[in-house]
């Protein structure tokens, strides 16, 4: 069989029903020499319905004629019974009776012989017979086999993908295949920011809890909007919209799910703070473009998924995003027409890219969506009555670089700080901060900040988004009233 069902080898099993001896041996010695045929005969008419569930016969032989119970009442009891009511039956009688032959083909049997048969013809009948019931056993065999991989299909992938997309795979006969197609979608990258050095102060098992709780948020809201999840990368999300099922309107349902799933993250930290676990704060990044999409992997694992640079381009994206914040491209700004609140724009060069592009903090969507993110005002910042020291390093990806620069945080409110350095960083920059207190010491070397904007190149000036603040960095600020 295909689809990778492997059915069970099913033997001819004769099973003959008469009180009489010498038929029992005479229908063992027609059929001694079929090697592929196993014999089995019951005398007592009464035991015939234990022995042919004993046995699981693909024909049953059975004599209309017998001191102990009535035939065609026999042909009855192996109809009502579950094991044997669709096995063939084949009614032995020692004479023509039209009569008796209607009634027994009334009550379902499947055959009638007159004693003795040809030996040829007994043998054809039976093959004839099980061949038949083989080929139904084997076909209700394949179907529960099929109906047991589609249900751990859609309990496995119906965790990923919507009801839609699983029925679509299951549906199709190449569906399970490896290969893809180019084609154009919107593909979204989440990314809970600062979360490594989360990660990194607390157990190995409030980590997971905290994943697995962000992550059951978000994967309902992503399948309500019909994206189809590639993959969970750590804290990260990789989802697309237009495969395996494309749509008009795939870019829009993009930028509608990525907004729910923000205002979603309040939920998601109302429970964390429940739990005693720290808030966190997620960056989703939006791209629409071109890219190979379908099974890829091999005969032992395959994923459905995407490749491409656009997939690569989504990921740049994301990485310039802050807490809370979402970045699309030009392309899915222009996928989805005049009916999204564009809070900022800004210009970036992204690794792998030629010139630079456009991308877009998005803030609502109209339509039929009717979604909006609160409106962000620019935080006023507290001057600090002193400056405090800090040292830097730029982060290059998740790693940060060897030259260490020097700098003062001069105001600062919340997780927005002005800073005085003695280098200019560009706008959307990653950089690790050691804070020092009012006597120099160090107070921790783990506070993760963005720059979210160049106020002055000549003195440089640059105000920051600080991404993970650490217990210690978030304890000393509380100190200063901040």
């Amino acid at each position: 069989m295909s689809n990778g069902i492997t059915l069970k080898k099913h033997r001819i099993t004769v099973l003959l029903i008469d009180d009489q001896l010498m038929i029992g041996e005479t229908i063992r010695r027609m059929l001694m020499t079929e090697e592929d045929i196993d014999f089995h005969y019951c005398q007592d008419p009464i035991k015939a319905i234990k022995t042919a569930n004993k046995i699981s016969p693909t024909v049953i032989l059975q004599d209309l004629i017998m001191p102990e119970i009535d035939g065609l009442t026999l042909v009855k009891y192996i109809r009502a019974n579950p094991n044997t009511k669709e096995v063939p039956l084949i009614v032995l009688s020692s004479k023509e009776e039209p009569v008796i032959k209607a009634e027994a083909f009334a009550l379902g049997a499947n055959d009638y012989m007159v004693k003795f048969p040809d030996k040829l013809e007994v043998i054809a009948r039976i093959r004839y017979h099980s061949k038949g019931y083989i080929n139904l056993l084997e076909r209700n065999e394949a179907f529960l086999q099929l109906e047991r991989a589609n249900r751990f299909i859609r309990k496995t992938f119906g965790r990923y993908l919507s009801d839609e997309i699983v029925d679509t795979i299951l549906e199709s006969p190449d569906g399970m295949q490896l290969g893809g197609e180019k084609r154009t979608l919107t593909i979204m990258m989440t990314d809970l920011r600062g979360f490594t050095a989360i990660g990194e102060r607390l157990p190995a098992e409030n980590v997971v809890k905290i994943i697995n709780l962000f992550l059951e948020s978000m994967t309902e809201i992503v399948l309500k909007y019909q994206g189809t999840i590639d993959e969970f990368i750590g804290d990260a999300i990789l989802a697309i919209f237009g495969a395996p099922i494309l749509r008009e309107d795939d870019a829009k349902r993009s930028v509608a799910c990525a907004l729910e799933m923000q205002i979603a993250m309040k939920e998601v930290n109302r429970k964390n703070v429940e739990k005693g676990f720290p808030e966190i704060a997620m960056g989703i990044g939006i791209n629409t473009g071109d890219v190979v999409v379908g099974n890829i992997g091999s005969s032992k694992r395959t994923k459905y998924g995407v490749v491409g640079r656009n997939v690569n381009l989504t990921s740049r994206i994301e990485s310039y995003t802050t807490g809370g914040q979402i970045l699309i491209s030009e392309t899915t700004k222009a996928a989805c027409g005049n009916v999204l609140r564009i809070d900022d724009q800004m210009e970036v060069m992204p690794k792998g890219v030629m010139k630079p592009i456009m991308i877009y903090e998005i803030g609502g969507i109209a339509d039929v969506y009717n979604i909006y993110l609160p409106k962000k005002n620019k935080t006023d910042l507290k001057l600090l009555s002193k400056p405090l020291f800090i040292k830097f390093r730029i982060l290059d990806g998740k790693h940060a670089g060897t030259d260490l620069y020097e700098g003062e945080i001069v105001n600062m409110s919340e997780n927005i700080a002005k800073l005085d350095t003695n280098i200019v960083v560009d706008k959307l920059i990653n950089i690790k901060i050691s804070l020092f207190d009012g006597e120099n010491k160090e107070i921790t070397n783990e506070l993760y900040a963005k720059i979210i904007e160049v106020i002055s190149e000549s003195p440089p000036q640059l105000r920051v988004n600080f991404t993970s603040v650490p217990p210690q960095a978030d304890n000393f600020f509380k100190f200063l009233h901040v």
